[in-house]
């Protein structure tokens, strides 16, 4: 297999910021074109790229689905989905232009007539569209189909080129346990490439979240307090306000804990708590977050130190709203987690007693995902306990979602005769900050697979540590016959916050 470097203006300085890099001609092939992920969010960051000038004039959009549409069909199912879900103003001259390189693919996943007729799609594109031999498969399908399609791009030699590239990107989750993410591993590494291979996880591509590294190594005033000599614990947290909705045959099988917090959270919290890297290149950085995950632990207490439940009917935005097992599709005695809360440990020098917490839920009070890093309280206090009865430990919280921003909470004076210290914030918002609006992350992943820049992608060894992180917490889970409660729109259930209070310690309320 080779590989091309990536498309370069020579006549331009690489000190210029000013202007954002720009693939080179290629094509992406998106299997599972018709899902709602597709519709939502991959087909309108395309047309978002297209219409800033990010995409070049010889790319291509192959849809490859069970039905039967036809290019002119699937065209206006593009567009419509574009226009939907855009973010920047809709161009006809634009949509022209990224019309002439859409084409579609009817057939089965296990049809090898329909994987002649991509095959030829491909060629075809490399001729009219200039594509260059450049193609990238986007796996946007169920986890469970991930084996057959991989095995087709290698029975079909698509995987392989004399000229160009061939890149996969593969949607989460990577595998149900740690066995089978190693299996799922193995075979993807079979057809491509270690460096050809892009594992997406969206809230990476987040602009607050790439933040956290500017945050933590650009500034002089926080790493010095970044350890366990000041910091009491880290919480993170990605609350959502809405139910499974119609993702019951998914979630049910899935549950909290796999979905969001073997992925999204501990990607998180290895950024929160890795050290320097010695560059900003892929490698250094992934180097620095196995680290951090090689080194976490799950609780030596799992009766005492996680928590699993689900929603029951309740309000959510003035609205009543059923329960997790009244949802459609959602089978009697379901034991899927809804709410999932676990404590890990970092044994390193930095961060040796500091507690990490992790949550994620649904129908909980507010759609929010943040980092908390609380502070010790300061060593003496020369007030009195009236003083300062209203006084809650410093924090530094960073706002991932809905409202990008950072917020320092620390004591002031309130203003009076008397000596009385109460919590303050002070807010930086990115929307106030900065004029142009954080694009959506699904448009920096994808521009940086057709780059072939890998930064915010987890290699396999991430994915494999995560799992030995979280596999035990579910085994342990699957031995309790009991499952906790909590009704909708509310924070979470009773055993989360004793989890918590074992450690003298309660949760932010966002």
């Amino acid at each position: 297999m080779t590989g091309t470097t990536p498309h370069v203006n020579p006549l331009r300085d690489p000190s210029d910021r000013r202007l954002p890099r720009i693939a080179g001609p290629c094509s992406l092939i998106m299997f599972g074109v018709t899902g709602d992920l597709a519709k939502k969010k991959l087909i309108p960051a395309v047309y978002d790229l297209a219409n800033r000038g990010l995409l070049p004039p010889g790319f291509a959009l192959v849809g490859f689905a069970r039905q039967d549409f036809g290019d002119n069909t699937f065209a206006k199912m593009i567009r419509q989905a574009a226009k939907d879900g855009a973010r920047t103003p809709w161009s006809e001259t634009v949509w022209k232009q990224l019309a002439a390189g859409i084409r579609f693919v009817p057939g089965e996943f296990d049809d090898d007539d329909a994987w002649e007729r991509l095959a030829d799609t491909m060629a075809e594109l490399d001729e009219q569209q200039g594509t260059g031999g450049n193609h990238a498969f986007y796996l946007s399908i169920p986890p469970g189909l991930f084996p057959v399609v991989v095995s087709q791009i290698k029975k079909h030699g698509l995987a392989e080129s004399t000229q160009g590239w061939r890149r996969v990107v593969i949607e989460k989750p990577f595998g149900h346990d740690l066995a089978s993410a190693e299996e799922l591993n193995r075979i993807v590494a079979d057809v491509f490439a270690r460096e050809s291979v892009f594992r997406i996880d969206h809230y990476l591509g987040k602009e607050t979240v790439q933040n956290i590294l500017a945050f933590r190594f650009a500034n002089g005033m926080f790493e010095p307090i970044w350890n366990n000599h000041y910091v009491d614990h880290v919480q993170i947290t990605m609350a959502e306000d809405i139910g499974i909705g119609s993702r019951a045959g998914y979630y049910d099988g899935i549950g909290a804990a796999r979905d969001v917090i073997q992925n999204h959270l501990l990607q998180l919290m290895a950024l929160i708590a890795m050290e320097e890297p010695v560059s900003f290149n892929a490698s250094s950085l992934r180097l620095e977050k196995q680290k951090i995950l090689a080194n976490a632990r799950p609780p030596a207490r799992m009766d005492l130190h996680t928590a699993q439940a689900q929603y029951l009917a309740g309000w959510a935005g003035g609205e009543k709203v059923r329960g997790y097992l009244e949802e459609d599709g959602v089978p009697d005695g379901s034991r899927a987690e809804t709410y999932a809360a676990i404590r890990v440990d970092v044994s390193t020098r930095r961060w040796a007693g500091v507690p990490f917490y992790l949550r994620t839920g649904k129908r909980l009070g507010r759609r929010v995902t943040e980092v908390a890093v609380v502070f010790k309280r300061a060593p003496h206090q020369p007030f009195s306990k009236n003083d300062v009865e209203e006084l809650g430990q410093n924090a530094l919280v960073m706002r991932i979602q809905p409202d990008e921003g950072v917020t320092l909470r620390f004591g002031a004076k309130v203003p009076g005769t008397t000596m009385e210290i109460r919590d303050v914030n002070m807010d930086f918002a990115y929307g106030g900050a900065f004029v142009e609006s954080s694009p959506e992350a699904y448009e920096r992943l994808i521009l940086d697979v057709l780059l072939g820049d890998p930064p915010l992608f987890p290699q396999h060894e991430e994915v494999e540590l995560a799992w030995k992180i979280l596999d035990p917490v579910i085994q342990h889970w699957r031995k309790d016959k009991t499952i906790d409660t909590y009704a909708s729109g509310t924070w979470g259930p009773p055993s989360a916050d004793a989890m918590m209070a074992r450690d003298g310690r309660t949760w932010r309320r966002p």
